[in-house]
């Protein structure tokens, strides 16, 4: 319990000496142990004082998650989860730069090495809802196969 904002903030500095955090993630982890000390005075010190940046944590979740082979509609989502704004959001990842159908089709190539049997629609289906999962689109997922099949 932290009955300081001294203390709350000393806190929310070593959680994002590990990684970077959401305003809403930190004010959730430290909600249940700050009761009496104002967290948005605490929040708002370190936004001001570059400790915690809502555009820092939105570069590095959107790169990490690319890095990871994960589509576009599953990470915007989690920012969305994660209490970032849309606007932000989209700025950032125009910013980022990242071609999702590439990123698709590695990850579609990575796995599934071998070909697809045009006849075999459970298959593709099967193949199509785990290209969902990672949060693909339906065109990148399209691109996807159709370019795995040329390279047969």
């Amino acid at each position: 319990m932290y009955q300081t904002q001294s203390e709350a903030k000393n806190a929310a500095i070593g959680l994002l000496a590990r990684r970077e955090h959401s305003r809403k993630e930190l004010r959730d982890k430290l909600a249940g142990r700050c009761e009496e000390v104002d967290l948005e005075a605490v929040l708002d010190d370190l936004a001001r004082n570059g400790y915690q940046s809502d555009q820092r944590f939105t570069e590095s979740f959107i790169r990490m998650r690319a890095g990871q082979g994960q589509g576009w509609v599953k990470i915007r989502f989690e920012l969305q989860r994660k209490g970032i704004d849309n606007e932000l959001v989209a700025a950032v990842s125009e910013a980022a730069e990242i071609d999702w159908f590439a990123l698709a089709q590695e990850m579609y190539q990575r796995k599934y090495r071998t070909g697809l049997d045009r006849s075999d629609y459970k298959e593709r289906a099967k193949r199509m809802r785990f290209m969902a999962q990672r949060g693909f689109t339906s065109e990148q997922i399209s691109y996807a196969i159709e370019s795995a099949s040329e390279w047969e």
